[in-house]
């Protein structure tokens, strides 16, 4: 009996093994000179399960690289050797080169999201020196033919922008993930910066007014901040539902309104990363907003398609009250994918599947103009947006069958129809600066610029 306690007593590597708290619970416990014998495991103790590994960080994201502080802990009941354990210690404080190697691999996996310079030094003279002397253009021009093609989609384009700080900079996002910064007039490479982060369709993006930033949203239920620059984002906006449309406050950068499909409309904050206001009503998918009375109310369209009534189709809502100050605005039963507001002008206008524009006041009650709209354009189904020009003098639309329609604002006339693609031209914007320059995108993929 001495020589089998001696046994026990003495383990190959000449180091009393610790015991769990949780295992003296079964069975006596031994005198103090004999260690316990381990008590037999329960089946589920016996099955290794291997720890779990963090997931790595998001696209664009950056963090000090730190050796990792979890060390894999053996598994109740499971006998683990000096030798193991002085190895788990040493790989835990000293990565071997192979696991480095491996974590550098998928960081340089990832794609690229610099690709180019942002940079104006590539802009033509005599668009440096219109965008210089700002205002000194008399009269919108209307554009004739195709100047600059943009490709790098691969599906359809939903939005695009002009940067109104760095006018040589064009945003466009779509249905295939991707969030596109072109330099216009580069000679080099156009396509400048690249964000993946969204993992589905994108439905929206849009510039802030202050500095290079960019706000997206999409089917990911996800709104993204990106900071174009260093080409990282910088924050993501986590919502229940996916995210038809986000719109950047007009007299605070900070500020930023988004809605969804269902129904929820809510104002974040970017500092703090929450919801100071959130609107809540019977609605459907929201499609777009737009600020109006310096960013006091905003206006809202929803899908009513489903229902029997038109009510709350288009909506005008008190921002800081968080109530709607009408919901019988557009009484037909048309749904209305974009909402604009007029540059100078207490006018707003809301793009009708009705195949017209429809022309509103902005003051209460909001009234219908009912003998002023703009018809020509085709609508059929697409999410077909307008703009106006920075004068306010013309509305350009984009139609389904490929076109871009130029009206004047005060007659509604058409003044000129410019094929542009052969399939339905989603979006259509002004240059901020040049009047004679018009940026779309199509159903199939293709970013183009007229002049």
């Amino acid at each position: 009996m001495d020589l089998i306690c001696n046994s026990y007593a003495n383990d190959s590597d000449d180091e009393p093994e610790p015991v769990a708290n949780e295992l003296l619970t079964y069975g006596t416990a031994a005198a103090p000179s004999i260690p316990s014998k381990r008590s037999y495991p329960f089946p589920e103790e016996r099955q290794y399960k291997p720890s779990r590994r963090p997931y790595p960080p998001p696209h664009g994201s950056y963090s000090d690289p730190q050796p990792s502080s979890s060390v894999t802990l053996p598994v109740p009941g499971r006998y683990v050797s000096k030798r193991e354990r002085s190895l788990i210690a040493s790989n835990s404080t000293n990565p071997s080169h192979d696991q480095s190697s491996d974590l550098s691999q998928k960081l340089t996996s990832s794609s690229p999201t610099v690709l180019g310079s942002i940079s104006d030094s590539d802009v033509p003279r005599d668009v440096l020196s219109s965008v210089t002397h700002r205002g000194s253009s008399s009269r919108t021009e209307m554009p004739s033919t195709m100047s600059i093609s943009l490709t790098g989609h691969t599906k359809a384009v939903t939005a695009i922008d002009w940067s109104t700080t760095h006018v040589h900079l064009l945003a466009s996002a779509g249905l295939d993930g991707a969030v596109y910064v072109w330099n216009v007039w580069s000679n080099d490479k156009k396509k400048v910066r690249a964000f993946l982060h969204h993992n589905a369709p994108v439905k929206d993006v849009k510039w802030s007014k202050q500095g290079l930033s960019l706000l997206s949203c999409g089917y990911d239920c996800t709104s993204r901040l990106f900071d174009v620059e260093r080409g990282v984002e910088t924050q993501a906006f986590k919502e229940d539902q996916v995210i038809g449309v986000a719109k950047f406050h007009p007299d605070n950068c900070n500020l930023f309104l988004s809605g969804g499909s269902k129904g929820s409309l809510r104002l974040w904050d970017v500092r703090a990363n929450k919801v100071v206001h959130e609107y809540i009503r019977d609605l459907g998918a929201i499609l777009d907003v737009e600020f109006i009375a310096g960013g006091k109310r905003f206006i809202s369209s929803s899908d009513v398609s489903g229902r029997n009534i038109s009510e709350n189709a288009v909506i005008v809502w008190d921002v800081s009250r968080e109530v709607p100050l009408s919901n019988q605005v557009y009484v037909e039963a048309y749904t209305c994918p974009c909402i604009k507001r007029h540059p100078q002008e207490p006018v707003f206008i809301a793009q009708s599947h009705g195949n017209y524009t429809a022309i509103f006041s902005t003051n209460p009650p909001f009234k219908l103009n009912k003998y002023k709209r703009f018809e020509g354009h085709w609508v059929a189904g697409f999410p077909i947006k307008c703009n106006f020009s920075p004068d306010g003098e013309t509305l350009v639309s984009g139609s389904s069958d490929g076109s871009i329609y130029m009206y004047n604002y005060k007659s509604t006339e058409l003044i000129k129809k410019l094929k542009a693609y052969e399939h339905p031209c989603v979006d259509v914007t002004y240059h901020p600066v040049l009047p004679n320059v018009v940026a779309a995108c199509s159903w199939n993929g293709q970013v183009s610029v007229f002049e």
